[in-house]
């Protein structure tokens, strides 16, 4: 009886986790009447220099939690580098949120990788006020208006964002903007 209490439980914490993990993503994603307010914050980045998410009003904004030692996070962010070079022109920001325990690391990744987007040190007050980072990366597609379109919880199928993006840059469905990338 009480190994199936126990199984019980789990199946229900099991849900409940996939609940709060895909509310912004799946039949929600790109809604316009379900998009919550991104939570604004303003924060230095790796060089010093002011980082305020209200700044990128008028953008759509890719806010990407990730850390240095992530797999998934190393693979993702060349294309996020490619993303900010194509789209950036037509109102895209890629912003990394590296939750790295210190700079030091992030410095030596941002030259390495030769990361041209603001990358600051998150927190875990950032963190929580999108809902909690329990794993990373997670990605936040955010529109011109500084509402969240989509969120995406570990590796980001990247062919998806890709779509996200122009959707969000061309909502009446331009097709001349789409990419081969």
């Amino acid at each position: 009886m009480r190994k199936r209490l126990f199984l019980v439980a789990v199946v229900v914490a099991v849900l409940l986790m996939y609940y709060f993990a895909t509310r912004y993503t799946a039949s929600n994603r790109l809604n316009i009447s379900s998009k919550p307010p991104a939570p604004d914050f303003s924060i230095t980045d790796l060089d010093g220099q002011a980082v305020a998410l209200r700044s990128y009003r008028g953008k759509v904004v890719l806010l990407n939690f990730w850390a240095t030692w992530c797999e998934p996070c190393r693979k993702e962010i060349p294309r996020f580098l490619e993303f900010q070079k194509q789209y950036g022109p037509q109102g895209f920001q890629v912003l990394g949120v590296s939750l790295d325990d210190n700079d030091k690391p992030v410095r030596r990744f941002r030259d390495e990788f030769k990361i041209t987007y603001p990358v600051v040190m998150g927190n875990a007050k950032l963190a929580e006020s999108y809902g909690g980072v329990l794993g990373l990366p997670i990605s936040f597609l955010i529109d011109q208006d500084g509402r969240i379109a989509a969120k995406h919880v570990g590796a980001v199928d990247l062919a998806v964002i890709d779509n996200e993006i122009r959707q969000l840059l061309h909502p009446v469905g331009n097709k001349s903007t789409a990419s081969g990338v």
